[in-house]
C-alpha cells in the first residue's frame, strides 16, 4: 500500500484515546489526522498525554467537518482510505452519530458499548460487526463498522471460546476477574480515587454486570445449544492496568485433551497464546498479548485467562481490527513490550 490510512480519533484525551495515539503515532501504515477533543481544543496533545513531549506536534481539534480534516494535510484534497475511532464513553457514541453525518467511506470503530449487542448493531444506514478477531476475523475483513469488545468480556471470553466451539460449555461457568483501574476510565470517581482504591479490594455488579450480554451472544454464536449459566463476580483491583480472569466448570475433558482443544483453536492468532505454565498479569501488561492456561483439578476445567485491559481489552484490539479491515498484517503497530519490571 503505497498511500498511508488516515487515521481520526473522538475522545482523545482520556485514556483509550492517549493508548490510540500512543500506537498510532508508531504505527507503519498509519498517519494521524486529526484528534477530536471539546475540553481540549487547541492544546497541544503533548500537554495532555505529557509521556509523549517529543513524538507529536499536533493540537487537539474540536472540528466536526470530518471529510475536510482527513483530507488535510496528509492526503492532497483526497479522502482516501480512512477510519474513525470512537473513544467516548458509553452512550456517548449514538449521539456523537446522531449529530455528526460521517461520509459512508469513512470506516468507524467505536470502543463504547452502543453497538456491541445484536439487536443494537445497526445504527442508520451503518451496521457494526462485534471485533473480537478471535471470533469474528472473517467478518472484520469485509466490515465496514466495527463495536470494539469490552475489556472483561474480551479476557472472559478468550478463556471459553475454544469450549463453546467444540460444543462443551455443558455445565454453570463461576468466574473471577479483576481489573486495574484504568478500566473505569479517567473521569474520577470515589471507587478510582487513589486514597480509596490503593491497599483496597472490592466487588461490584456481582451476576450483573453488563458484558455478560456480548460474552452470551458470542457464546451462542459458537454453542447455539447453550443454556448454561455465566456466574461472574467482578472485582477492582490495587493497580492501573490489566485483568486476570479465572474460570471453573465441570468438564469430562482430561487436561491433554483441554490443551490441545485451546491449542487448535488459536493456532491462527498471533496475539492469543496458551501457556502451559502458571501465568501472571505482568506478563501481558504493555501489550496486545492474551495468555490463557488451562488446569484440570478432579472433574473440574480451570482457566486463567490474562490481557491488558487498555490495549487487547481496548486501543490494541481496536488497531488490531483496523489492520484486518485494511488487509494489512495483524500484528501491525502491535508489536509492544511488556513493562515486566
Amino acid at each position: 500500500m503505497s498511500n498511508k490510512i488516515k487515521a481520526g480519533i473522538i475522545g482523545g484525551a482520556g485514556y483509550t484515546g492517549g493508548e490510540m495515539l500512543r500506537i498510532l503515532i508508531n504505527h507503519p501504515n498509519v498517519e494521524i489526522a486529526f484528534v477530536n477533543s471539546t475540553s481540549n481544543a487547541g492544546n497541544l496533545i503533548s500537554d495532555v498525554h505529557t509521556d509523549l513531549i517529543g513524538d507529536t506536534d499536533l493540537r487537539f481539534t474540536d472540528r466536526t467537518d470530518f471529510e475536510e480534516l482527513f483530507k488535510s494535510p496528509v492526503s492532497e484534497g483526497d479522502l482516501g482510505e480512512a477510519v474513525l475511532f470512537l473513544c467516548v464513553g458509553h452512550g456517548d457514541a449514538k449521539k456523537f452519530l446522531a449529530a455528526n453525518p460521517i461520509n459512508d467511506n469513512i470506516k468507524i470503530i467505536d470502543l463504547s458499548q452502543d453497538f456491541r449487542l445484536i439487536a443494537n448493531a445497526k445504527f442508520e444506514n451503518r451496521e457494526f460487526v462485534y471485533g473480537l478477531p478471535e471470533l469474528n476475523r472473517e467478518k472484520i475483513k469485509s466490515a465496514h463498522n466495527i463495536a470494539n469488545p469490552g475489556c472483561f468480556a474480551t479476557c472472559i471470553q478468550l478463556g471459553l471460546l475454544p469450549l463453546a466451539a467444540k460444543g462443551l460449555i455443558n455445565a454453570e461457568v463461576h468466574i473471577n476477574a479483576t481489573t486495574g483501574s484504568t478500566g473505569a476510565g479517567q473521569s474520577l470517581a470515589v471507587t478510582s480515587h487513589f486514597s480509596w482504591r490503593n491497599n483496597n479490594l472490592s466487588i461490584y455488579k456481582a451476576f450483573e454486570h453488563q458484558h455478560l450480554n456480548e460474552i452470551g451472544e458470542s457464546l451462542l454464536q459458537l454453542q447455539p445449544t447453550l443454556s448454561e449459566t455465566l456466574s461472574f463476580i467482578p472485582q477492582r483491583g490495587d493497580f492501573t492496568r490489566g485483568i486476570l480472569a479465572a474460570m471453573y466448570l465441570e468438564s469430562d475433558l482430561t487436561l491433554e485433551e483441554a490443551q490441545t482443544i485451546y491449542e487448535d483453536y488459536y493456532n491462527a492468532h498471533p496475539f492469543t497464546h496458551i501457556s502451559r505454565k502458571n501465568i501472571d498479569l505482568k506478563q501481558v501488561v504493555n501489550t496486545n498479548k492474551a495468555l490463557v492456561h488451562v488446569e484440570k483439578h478432579g472433574n473440574k476445567l480451570f482457566i486463567i485467562s490474562i490481557i491488558d485491559n487498555l490495549l487487547k481489552g481496548a486501543s490494541g484490539q481496536a488497531v488490531q481490527n483496523m489492520n484486518i479491515m485494511f488487509g494489512l498484517e495483524e500484528t501491525a503497530g502491535l508489536k509492544l513490550k511488556a513493562a515486566f519490571f
